[in-house]
């Protein structure tokens, strides 16, 4: 699968790294005083744990880059409460839905302040991140696409705040990651799929920039593969994990010289089109042709047939990266590193009533029959 045109977005969107007129980070201080962003935290808080040497070479730094502390910085060793931003720039509503849910649980839960912001009308994310942490976020949770944007990841570590990615995101360096394994999920339920009968499987593929897309066409190739059988390029579709771009996307396999007896779309809004499509050709779903999703969000249990879909606890996930924040922030409280974890949490192939063998009595995919 091409990367290039999300690449290409992500690029657009992206602020320049740093340049000359930039105000001068945590990270910048650290740099210039040979010691860790934290130990520069632990200055400014005017902790006592911190060799004399170490805290002249930092105030010594923070003097000539005419470094202002912002209220994140200043408060991560103070006590104050943690005030959490979740960034989100995704299309699926049932999916964000599902996030929100988990992160807001969690963080009443746990006292915490938690602030939704959409990035979605933001061109520079530099800016934007600037600004929350100088309103006194100090942990951000970055959802896909964010958390395949180093930029991102690049601008909330300079400022000396904490970032927990929820999904497999290219970006490197976080505080922690919650995810599932994208790849065997996707295999498992190509090959369930498989299991039915079915040899002639399409494809949706999600939004190229996110790396989740990529491990789900990899797994439902893996599994091709494994079971002998072709992989037809023509059945393999690209999407954007939205409603309307599994309609476009489902058409274009259902006007396949050889149309599929199945799809697999890589989420539950472009499976859901999927099934609105096949409806709109007076085909039946699962005799006629197989629908599966991927996630499980509110909308695979609301429409008819319900998708057989993969479960991924995306609440768990949430409440998770809210809980990882919140030990780092302890952490940094106490003047200690906090190591990047990764916890990734158990699927399930949930099977509902989209999915059937290929029916023998069906016309649907001899060519003659298709207007």
């Amino acid at each position: 699968m091409s990367e290039t045109g999300g690449t290409a977005k992500i690029g657009r969107k992206r602020s320049a790294r740093r340049n000359s007129n930039s105000a001068p980070t945590i990270a910048d201080v650290a740099r210039a005083a040979h010691c860790s962003p934290m130990t520069v935290s632990r200055v400014i808080n005017g902790e006592q744990n911190v060799r004399d040497n170490t805290r002249e070479q930092v105030l010594a730094a923070i003097e000539k880059l005419k470094y202002v502390p912002n209220r994140a910085a200043r408060s991560l060793a103070g006590g104050a409460q943690l005030r959490i931003a979740l960034l989100f720039d995704n299309p699926s509503a049932s999916y964000l839905s599902e996030f929100l849910m988990g992160a807001l649980e969690e963080a009443s839960r746990r006292d915490i302040y938690l602030v939704v912001q959409s990035t979605e009308t933001q061109p520079d994310y530099g800016e934007l991140i600037r600004r929350l942490i100088d309103g006194g976020i100090g942990g951000f949770i970055l959802p896909p696409p964010l958390c395949d944007d180093q930029s991102v990841l690049d601008e909330i570590e300079d400022a000396g705040a904490i970032a927990v990615a929820v999904g497999p995101g290219r970006a490197s360096g976080s505080h922690g990651a919650v995810l599932i394994d994208e790849f065997q999920a996707a295999f498992d339920m190509t090959r369930h799929i498989i299991g039915l009968g079915h040899e002639r499987i399409g494809f949706i593929v999600g939004n190229p920039e996110q790396v989740a897309s990529e491990r789900r066409l990899q797994g439902y190739r893996e599994a091709m593969e494994n079971a002998g059988l072709p992989i037809d390029e023509a059945l393999i579709a690209q999407g954007q994990f939205t409603y309307r771009s599994g309609m476009v996307a489902a058409e274009r396999l259902l006007n396949a010289k050889s149309p599929p007896t199945a799809i697999f779309a890589s989420n539950d809004d472009m499976a859901a089109a999927t099934v609105a499509m096949a409806h709109r050709r007076h085909l039946d779903v699962p005799n006629d042709i197989t629908v599966c999703g991927f996630d499980d969000t509110e909308l695979a249990s609301s429409i008819w047939p319900e998708l057989t879909t993969i479960r991924q606890p995306i609440r768990e996930m949430t409440a998770q990266a809210v809980s990882m924040i919140a030990k780092a922030y302890k952490k940094a409280g106490r003047g200690k590193e906090s190591a990047g974890e990764q916890l990734t949490l158990p699927y399930k192939l949930v099977r509902r009533n989209s999915d059937a063998g290929p029916s023998l009595a069906s016309s649907f995919n001899k060519p003659e029959s298709r207007e």
